[in-house]
């Protein structure tokens, strides 16, 4: 039996993994699980689930969630804040950490659980965009499982020679990660100005988190992925190429010397990695049906268009430069996709106002977590003056 911490198990990643794991019962136990503020939802898996520990971020949600908890048993024992994160994510008694919390805010768990040398399945692809060198020199130093959650970078995982995510894989020629395009593919860049947060968040292929939902549309989400397919597989920009695939079956490439090209393919359901990970170097029941080729019928590729989606393009700006560039691109997107969702910001704005931040606020690249920390906080605080002047203008 291996102990597994959920870090943001009320999300869609968290769900997801929950669901592979009740297929899997004699194989796993769940130790710990956290959420933000979704108090009713926690309980719920609390009272399914009988957790060691139950975290959530926000301390008034913690309240409530160890008073709804008070009277069951096994108990359950409720913390709060970054410190519970970091408890329950570097546990001695823990084996695996699905680090599934959305942006920055999974950052300290995430390290904190790679700093131990648990085995860190990694869904939230902000935490290496951050800290890149810092968190893959605490893998390789503590001698940490990183398994990639994200389907692209699983995809990558399996198709690399020894599925080795710690260094280039011999004979790799290019990395292809694929994208659906998200909702906008085929609508003019014109009208993409008066775009709702509802028509945002309508993924042809994936059931996501709106903030997620948001980046596929504006391909922010590979932008990111760029950026984390670098350090994950020790490779630079130029071997990473972006190729739209609107089907959503084939989930990322690895194009060889030899001419070859490994391909992963399955259904566009995310138990599918998160099964992989749990269980490599095995395979296990994941709960997704089996690919219907025929009922697929054809698969598609175009070329992304950087005009229509300049937060593809502002990612692949954000790696060759280094320094602070990932991390200001990061911050600055959190917080121009949140002015968006609560409708303080155009859709199209979203890009001006990262890369007015990336500008802003260019430095060195940061060493220790306070670094990465400090700079995280500058970003944000540059974001919401770009933010509020956009708001302005419109």
């Amino acid at each position: 039996m291996k102990r597994l911490t959920v870090c943001g198990s009320t999300g869609s990643i968290g769900v997801s993994t929950l669901d592979v794991v009740s297929r899997n019962r004699s194989r796993y136990e769940i130790f710990a699980l956290t959420a933000h503020s979704s108090v009713d939802r926690l309980a719920a898996q609390c009272r399914q689930w009988r957790p060691q520990f139950a975290v959530m971020s926000d301390d008034s949600a913690a309240v409530r969630l160890a008073a709804m908890l008070s009277s069951e048993e096994p108990k359950t024992e409720v913390l709060a804040g970054a410190s519970g994160l970091q408890h329950v994510a570097a546990h001695p008694e823990v084996d695996y950490v699905m680090a599934a919390i959305v942006g920055g805010a999974g950052l300290v768990p995430t390290l904190a659980a790679a700093r131990v040398g648990k085995r860190v399945l990694l869904a939230n692809k902000e935490a290496l965009v951050m800290s890149g060198r810092l968190f893959m020199d605490a893998v390789r130093e503590a001698g940490a499982d990183l398994l990639p959650i994200d389907s692209e970078h699983n995809a990558i995982y399996q198709c690399m020679p020894g599925a080795d995510a710690h260094g280039p894989g011999r004979g790799v020629r290019r990395i292809l990660l694929t994208g659906s395009g998200g909702p906008f593919r085929a609508r003019s860049p014109e009208s993409l100005h008066d775009v709702t947060p509802d028509e945002a968040c309508a993924h042809p292929n994936w059931s996501m988190g709106r903030k997620i939902s948001v980046d596929s549309a504006t391909m922010m989400n590979k932008g990111l992925e760029v950026i984390e397919a670098c350090w994950l597989f020790d490779t630079g920009p130029d071997a990473v190429e972006v190729v739209v695939h609107p089907q959503s079956v084939i989930h990322s490439m690895v194009d060889y010397e030899d001419g070859s090209v490994l391909a992963q393919l399955g259904n566009p359901d995310m138990r599918t990695p998160i099964a992989h990970a749990l269980a490599w170097p095995e395979r296990m029941e994941s709960g997704v049906a089996p690919l219907d080729l025929v009922k697929t019928a054809r698969l598609d590729f175009e070329a992304p268009d950087f005009g229509r989606f300049p937060c593809l393009r502002l990612g692949f700006e954000a790696v060759r430069a280094g320094g602070s560039a990932p991390a200001a691109l990061n911050a600055a997107n959190e917080v121009a996709v949140d002015a968006f969702l609560n409708q303080r910001l155009r859709f199209t704005a979203i890009a001006r106002v990262v890369e007015e931040t990336m500008l802003a606020c260019a430095a060195d690249e940061p060493r220790t977590l306070d670094d990465v920390l400090d700079l995280d906080g500058a970003a944000r605080a540059r974001a919401a003056e770009f933010v509020a002047a956009a708001s302005s203008r419109s």
